[in-house]
């Protein structure tokens, strides 16, 4: 069939709609119509070439959910008419990391960025239409396209009751800023958390370090706008810098500083860590979840204090989530009006408006910006 998609020919560049040519669903696959994509950073970053990909064209898009309207053999019990959330990490659930519960680590993410098949470099389901150049899927999956064809270990079955315009979030977004606190941190009732940087992670990370009982919960960013939001999702105070939240920290715990600090900035640069690891007490938590240039080495900070602190600096990815379960489980928190979806989508749009829905993003006016298929 041919569907239509927003796609990079090249990095630097920018998304562009263009028809596509989508193969039907093969065995263990699924093809699925979009009813909404979030608006990710690291799609930016796909386009910016701070994320390197395997292949251009890529379709971008990994924060989606739609309805089901093809399903191929051995889709794992997912049918026609089904109701999906899409995990951006793959989980074949026997390898030895899904079978340790750590799904956000399955071997097969390690081919989500080349574009192709992750069981087969010379399989695509997309080309350019009426041509035979292949295009390359984000994740897989390539949520920023009309219909998609995605493999089933990709894919989470929901109730229909949840709306997917808000669902689909829970896919990235959700699940790695609140996976951040509540896993990769491991808040407790009590404690004093720094988040930097308040965007679609930042926003959710405050959002699991007050579900998880923190007493303070301390967001840092320069966007007023950002600071608001975050105290209306949990954050019990808002500030510009590093150093007013790092004195903050000292203020609460009688000059220790954070129990952890977790580190969620658009574009992450060395110096963000230096100053996180700096605003922790002993024995506290530095997390970094947030991504930049793929390239960039090094850290500027102190081994002995590392050390003699025993200080931790922990990376997350997908907030160490397991996407068959935390989704679900995140979806149920929703219901019972613990965990704020609805609040997070700032401005939705149409397909042809991505460029404009990624400038609002860089200029501050968007926690997250949403693409619904339906508008």
């Amino acid at each position: 069939m041919q569907t239509r998609g927003a796609i990079v020919r090249q990095a630097p560049g920018k998304y562009e709609v263009v028809d596509l040519d989508l193969d039907d669903p093969r065995s263990d696959e699924l093809q699925v119509k979009m009813v909404a994509s979030g608006m990710c950073h690291s799609d930016d970053h796909i386009a910016t070439g701070d994320i390197p990909v395997g292949v251009y064209p890529m379709a971008g898009g990994h924060e989606g959910a739609g309805i089901v309207t093809k399903a191929g053999n051995n889709s794992k019990g997912i049918k026609e008419g089904d109701h999906v959330v899409f995990s951006f990490l793959p989980s074949c659930g026997h390898c030895r990391w899904c079978a340790q519960g750590m799904q956000n680590l399955c071997d097969l993410g390690a081919g989500i960025l080349a574009g192709p098949r992750w069981t087969d470099p010379t399989s695509y389901r997309l080309h350019l239409a009426g041509t035979d150049t292949p295009v390359g899927q984000m994740c897989g999956i390539s949520t920023f396209l009309e219909t998609t064809v995605v493999s089933a270990d990709s894919a989470v079955k929901v109730p229909d009751d949840i709306p997917l315009d808000v669902a689909c979030l829970v896919g990235c977004g959700v699940g790695t800023g609140w996976g951040s606190a509540v896993n990769s941190a491991n808040v407790q009732p009590g404690h004093t958390v720094i988040i930097m940087g308040i965007g679609g992670i930042g926003i959710n990370a405050v959002q699991g370090a007050a579900h998880a009982g923190a007493s303070n919960v301390i967001a840092v960013d320069p966007v007023a706008f950002k600071r608001e939001k975050a105290q209306e999702l949990g954050a019990t105070h808002a500030v510009e810098t590093m150093e007013e939240a790092t004195e903050l920290a000292k203020q609460f715990t009688n000059g220790q500083g954070a129990d952890s600090t977790i580190v969620t900035v658009g574009v992450i640069k060395s110096e963000h860590v230096g100053q996180a690891m700096g605003s922790i007490r002993k024995a506290g938590t530095c997390v970094v979840t947030a991504l930049g240039n793929m390239t960039d080495v090094g850290v500027p900070i102190s081994l002995a204090d590392l050390t003699l602190s025993q200080k931790r600096l922990q990376g997350a990815l997908f907030g160490a989530s397991n996407p068959n379960w935390d989704i679900l489980r995140q979806l149920q928190l929703y219901r019972e009006g613990v965990l704020k979806l609805d609040e997070l989508v700032t401005k939705t749009y149409k397909l042809d408006d991505i460029g404009q829905g990624y400038q609002d993003m860089h200029d501050g006016k968007n926690i997250r910006g949403v693409i619904k298929y339906d508008a």
